[in-house]
C-alpha cells in the first residue's frame, strides 16, 4: 500500500467521512445543556476550531444561526460548502482559536473533541478561553471537550474508527507515540487507510497535543474569571451522569458559563 505523507485536517472528505456521522449524541448531549444550563435562550451558537462543521450543519438544520472558525482552509471550504449545500450561509471563517472576535456575541460554544490540546503553550490556552468569554453573552455556556493525562498509566493509549460510504472506505488508527509530561507534550501518530474503486493508500501523519493534569487544566480555567465552572461530564455524552474529576480522570467535558 503506498503511503503518502501529509496533514490529515488537508484531507476533510476523509475526515468527515470517519468522524462526520458520529453527531447525533454529541448534538442531543449540546442541546439539552443550552435548555439545562444557559440563562438565556440559545439561539446563536459558535464552535472554534469547526473543522468541517459535522455539527454545525446540524444545528443550522435545527433553525440555530451558526458559525465557526478553523485554522484549515480546507477545512472551511468544506464546511461552507456543506452549509451552502443545505441551503444555509457560508458563516465559517479561517481564524485561529486563540485569536478571534466576533461581531455579534453568541449564546453558545462548544468544542468537544480534544482539539484545546493543539494549542501549543499556557498562553495560548488562556487566549482561547478570552476570546470565547468576549464572544459569549452573559448567562450563555461554553462546553469543552478533551482527553486529561491521568496520574495512574493511561487505559487508552490507541483507537480505531472505520466508515464508509458507497465504493470509498477509511480506516483510521490514532495511537500515543511518547508523552513527556514534564514539558507537556504528547506525541500522536495517525493514519487513514483510504479504498476507492481504482486504488488503495495510506496517509500518515504525526501531531503534537499539550498535556493536562485534572489540577493543571482547573488553574487553566481559573484564569478566566468571566468562564465560571457549573459541571463536568464524560464523553459518554449523558446529562443525567454528571462525573466528579479525580487525578485518574482522562475525558472531560467543562462546561462553563458566562458570567
Amino acid at each position: 500500500m503506498e503511503t503518502i505523507p501529509g496533514h490529515l485536517y488537508d484531507y476533510p472528505k476523509y475526515y468527515d467521512l470517519i468522524f462526520g456521522s458520529d453527531w447525533a449524541a454529541e448534538f442531543r448531549f449540546l442541546r439539552q445543556c443550552f435548555e439545562k444550563y444557559s440563562k438565556r435562550p440559545v439561539k446563536r451558537v459558535f464552535e472554534p476550531a469547526c473543522g468541517t462543521g459535522r455539527l454545525l450543519v446540524q444545528f443550522a438544520k435545527a433553525g440555530y444561526e451558526v458559525a465557526g472558525n478553523d485554522l484549515n482552509e480546507k477545512a472551511i471550504e468544506y464546511c461552507n460548502a456543506r452549509l451552502e449545500r443545505h441551503g444555509f450561509k457560508p458563516t465559517a471563517f479561517v481564524g485561529d482559536m486563540a485569536a478571534f472576535t466576533v461581531k455579534k456575541k453568541y449564546d453558545a460554544a462548544f468544542n468537544l473533541i480534544n482539539t484545546f490540546r493543539h494549542l501549543p503553550s499556557e498562553a495560548t490556552a488562556e487566549a482561547h478561553l478570552k476570546c470565547v468569554a468576549e464572544s459569549l453573552n452573559k448567562g450563555g455556556i461554553y462546553l469543552l471537550g478533551l482527553h486529561l493525562i491521568p496520574k495512574a498509566p493511561q487505559q487508552c493509549t490507541s483507537e480505531t474508527w472505520s466508515a464508509s460510504r458507497g465504493p470509498l472506505s477509511v480506516v483510521s488508527n490514532l495511537w500515543s507515540i511518547g508523552l513527556d509530561q514534564k514539558k507537556r507534550v504528547e506525541r500522536i501518530g495517525v493514519t487513514y487507510d483510504v479504498t476507492t474503486p481504482t486504488k488503495k493508500f495510506r496517509i500518515e501523519d504525526e501531531t503534537a497535543f499539550r498535556t493536562y493534569s485534572a489540577l493543571q487544566m482547573f488553574d487553566l480555567l481559573a484564569t478566566e474569571p468571566r468562564l465560571r465552572l457549573v459541571e463536568t461530564f464524560d464523553f459518554r455524552h449523558d446529562i443525567d451522569w454528571p462525573i466528579e474529576i479525580t487525578a485518574n480522570t482522562e475525558d472531560v467535558i467543562y462546561l462553563l458559563q458566562k458570567v
